[in-house]
């Protein structure tokens, strides 16, 4: 999360909207791009209203995120599976402070103006109307659909086209660890359950061996 924010600072403060440089040839750029509503890889919601309405899903959401965490920790859950919900929470709450307060500390930012941070004038949007700021771009493979694919025929195709920050990554790696790890988290949770029972099991029967035992002095 730390990693996150402050690279969403830096792209801010020193980028203009659209404006890219190559770290790895051409398959990985950093671009320079804004999400109005904050879901992942620019996917978008739809409207003022709808930003609302999302940006109060994720509090409640990184809440119910959060408690859940910590009753896993309480009862020694799996790693692995601390571990993916930790990433889930972390990216969510990364994504949630782009919306919540970017608007209120940074000025607009546009193809020909970079932000600035606390403007005098005040922020570009109120308390949960701010844009996610986006940068990760990996264009991996690029080509033209063949002209036979319906409503995409001859155009240019790119993968991977959409462009993310570091708290998505940290989301859809939580997730895919769950997806395809569930049933090994499970089984581990279920053996340290099992444990803990048995370990119960034999404590209990030797506590009260010792209270009918009789005491000498």
């Amino acid at each position: 999360m730390l990693a996150d924010q402050i690279l969403k600072f830096w792209i801010k403060l020193h980028m203009t909207i659209g404006q890219e440089f190559p770290i790895f040839n051409d398959w990985f750029i950093i671009h320079f791009t804004e999400n109005d509503d904050g879901m992942a890889f620019g996917l978008s919601f739809g409207g003022e209203f709808g930003k609302l309405i999302l940006s109060l899903f994720r509090i409640f959401a990184i809440i119910a995120i959060g408690w859940y965490l910590s009753d896993l920790i309480k009862k020694s859950a799996a790693t692995g599976i601390i571990i993916s919900i930790s990433l889930i929470f972390a990216g969510a709450i990364g994504n949630i402070l782009d919306s919540a307060f970017y608007g209120l500390i940074f000025s607009y930012s546009s193809f020909h103006t970079v932000a600035e941070l606390f403007p005098d004038g005040g922020g570009y949007a109120t308390f949960l109307h701010g844009k996610v700021v986006d940068m990760l771009y990996f264009p991996l493979f690029k080509g033209y659909y063949p002209a036979w694919v319906p409503f995409w025929g001859g155009r240019d195709f790119i993968f991977f086209r959409p462009v993310f920050n570091i708290a998505d990554s940290s989301i859809t790696i939580g997730v895919f660890l769950l997806i395809f790890f569930q049933r090994k988290f499970i089984t581990n949770s279920v053996v340290v359950e099992s444990d803990m029972f048995q370990d119960e099991e034999i404590l209990e029967p030797r506590l009260a061996m010792e209270e009918d035992t009789p005491k000498y002095k």
